[in-house]
């Protein structure tokens, strides 16, 4: 089974529609993704509101990424993290079962478990399935940061994890995980600087902003894996404003909001706690969003 689910990602937001999963515009998000270049898509991660996703919902929107995904050679990336260890293995065993590529899972939220607890928790997840597992370390969302030490531990000891999403926002982290261990994939977790870490030996990025320009995110990765290092950073130097405006408020606050205003999702709609930007945030928003031709965008 291949362990090389890299390259240009997106991180899916969850359309909603009247409080409930909006399953045909999910879909049409998706074959969106794959008519734009991107080599795998995420369903269910931050971006894809998971933390407010029933269980039930939460698989479906795995369904329905294979689904889709079925008819072309993009990859699926199933989100599968929980603070519960035994969730967590829930989901990575559906997400196999289905037909899911790998596993994508986030370090456990909230909880704080110790490094040790850290190891068990990813080995036990991995151990429950035979599709490959990428760590997931966002510090600034989860309160535990998953350690270099760590990763290494998991990565050597544990076959089926293969690459971990480094969201840090540490170029430093970065350099140590890839000095130490040039056969782990390392995937950008942060927009803005997607570019530098491609340069450091990155394979690929998770994207929030590959949601609205799929196009340019996908041409980015694969400029920079084709040693057109000139051409991806240019790219990454013209996507800075809408990155920062991804990231105006919490994610996926914004993302969903420009996605509504391209016209490419029907309703605007969170999941509380999470609400709709205030109109200063959406104006800065639109204002960014008028440096880009948008694929698909409703004018």
């Amino acid at each position: 089974m291949s362990q090389n689910v890299c390259g240009a990602m997106t991180a899916l937001i969850t359309p909603f529609k009247n409080g409930e999963l909006d399953e045909a515009g999910y879909a049409s998000l998706i074959r969106r993704q794959i008519a734009n270049g991107i080599d795998a898509v995420v369903p269910v991660g931050t971006t894809g509101e998971s933390a407010t996703l029933s269980h039930d919902e939460h698989k479906r929107c795995i369904e329905i990424a294979v689904e889709v995904c079925s008819k072309s050679d993009v990859k699926v990336l199933a989100g599968a993290g929980s603070n519960a260890t035994h969730e967590a293995i829930d989901i990575a065993r559906h997400a196999q079962e289905c037909g899911a590529d790998a596993l994508l899972s986030v370090t456990p939220y909230y909880n704080k478990p110790s490094q040790e607890g850290l190891y068990r928790h990813y080995r036990a997840i991995a151990e429950a399935v035979e599709i490959p597992v990428m760590l997931y370390n966002v510090p600034g969302r989860t309160s535990v940061d998953l350690l270099p030490s760590t990763v290494f531990r998991l990565f050597d000891e544990v076959e089926n994890i293969y690459a971990i999403k480094e969201a840090t926002g540490s170029m430093e982290r970065a350099v140590d995980l890839l000095a130490a261990r040039p056969g782990l994939c390392l995937v950008s977790g942060d927009d803005a600087i997607d570019y530098p870490l491609l340069a450091n030996g990155a394979q690929g990025v998770i994207s929030v902003t590959a949601n609205l320009l799929p196009n340019l995110k996908s041409r980015l990765v694969h400029t920079a894996l084709g040693g057109d290092l000139a051409t991806s950073k240019a790219i990454n130097d013209s996507l800075y404003p809408i990155n920062k405006a991804m990231f105006l408020s919490s994610n996926p606050i914004p993302v969903k909001a420009a996605m509504y205003m391209a016209g490419l999702i029907e309703s605007l709609e969170y999941r509380l706690p999470l609400v709709q930007p205030d109109s200063e945030t959406m104006k800065r928003i639109e204002e960014a969003m008028k440096n880009y031709e948008i694929p698909g965008a409703v004018k």
